[in-house]
């Protein structure tokens, strides 16, 4: 049995549909991250599994007992979740130890201090116990609230946007540090971000999120190379969706040539199609004689993205090593490494929702 198991849950506030029949599970020890715009419902999601949220249809289940449903929600202290925010909560009052401690009153004096010692090992803070919280730095108090939120030795813990108070470079880092830590702990986790970095750093699974529904529940690898909704392609990676024409049932004629691929179901021979092309799948070859014209570049150290123009007038990316310096206007030779491409039915889908 998965260690959370969420079925075709919905949830509506004042009349409106926040999260519309979801449905995903996690393994005991995976974790999962929630990807999506504001707005989309990410973090009535979390709610609802906390029991701060109450559902109108479907179901929850926690550790194989159900924790929610239509007319029935266990108490949020009852569920024996661990939550982690992005402000990090800590008590300013109390020090290091006893913030990690808060949750752990009914072990004993000795327990309470062997677990505290054990975490701040864990979290690589080991001589913090008897500091305050104003006097560590951004990323150590969110591991201290790692910490605490891990002291009760949580059923799953749920992260609310925990790194967005730090600077960028220190989250992905934490991302990975934070992934270590749970691994090691075993615990069930997920996440909610808008931060694709930091979902590919912690996640085993992610799901993407658009209006209430969740377009899919995958690993990072699938759904950056074989997105299934055309609002994925768009929000995961960069790329950009081109005209094709389906030639045959593993085909399409596109302007950067004829491209194997597997046909979504119901796409037929002659019908117009758009197709993905992410930079890596367009390479700089000073050698080719297949030149296309530079609109747009940027520079990010180690290489260029630079944005090329087809013939038609539609745009795809290209990633370049920063030494191939190419003004805008100027023509650069390309050629195609694209082992399977992703077909979407029409460009009209990217307002749609399966």
């Amino acid at each position: 049995m998965p260690k959370l198991q969420i079925n075709a849950i919905k949830s509506v506030y004042q009349d409106t549909t926040i999260v519309n029949r979801l449905s995903l599970s996690l393994q005991k020890g995976e974790i999962g991250c929630l990807l999506g715009p504001s707005g989309c419902g990410k973090t009535t999601l979390l709610r609802c599994i906390a029991g701060l949220q109450d559902l109108k249809e479907g179901e929850i289940t926690l550790s194989e007992q159900v924790i929610s449903h239509s007319d029935f929600t266990l108490p949020t202290e009852q569920r024996n979740i661990g939550m982690v925010f992005q402000d990090y909560a800590l008590f300013p009052h109390m020090t290091i130890g006893q913030n990690i401690q808060f949750g752990i009153p009914h072990l004993s004096r000795a327990q309470k201090k062997q677990r505290t010692q054990a975490l701040l090992e864990l979290v690589s803070l080991p001589d913090m116990e008897k500091r305050y919280p104003h006097e560590l730095s951004g990323g150590q108090q969110q591991r201290i609230a790692l910490a605490r939120a891990l002291a009760p030795k949580p059923d799953i813990l749920l992260m609310d946007e925990p790194f967005s108070g730090l600077d960028v470079e220190l989250r992905e880092s934490l991302a990975r540090e934070v992934r270590c830590i749970l691994k090691a702990e075993g615990i069930t986790a997920l996440m909610v971000t808008h931060n694709q970095n930091e979902a590919f750093a912690i996640a085993d699974s992610i799901g993407v999120m658009q209006a209430g529904k969740l377009l899919q529940w995958d690993t990072p690898y699938r759904l950056y190379h074989e997105p299934k909704h055309p609002f994925i392609a768009d929000f995961i990676g960069q790329g950009s969706l081109i005209s094709g024409t389906v030639c045959d049932c593993q085909a399409v004629h596109t302007e950067l040539g004829l491209l194997k691929t597997h046909l979504p179901f119901g796409v037929i021979t002659g019908e117009a199609v758009s197709v993905l092309v992410r930079p890596d799948d367009i390479l700089h070859d000073d050698d080719s004689d297949w030149k296309l014209e530079v609109v747009n570049r940027a520079f990010r150290g180690s290489h260029f993205l630079f944005t090329l123009k087809l013939p038609s007038g539609e745009k795809v990316l290209c990633m370049s090593q920063s030494h191939h310096d190419h003004a805008v206007g100027s023509k650069i030779g390309i050629k195609l490494e694209m082992d399977h491409a992703v077909v979407f039915q029409s460009q009209a889908t990217l307002t749609e929702l399966d």
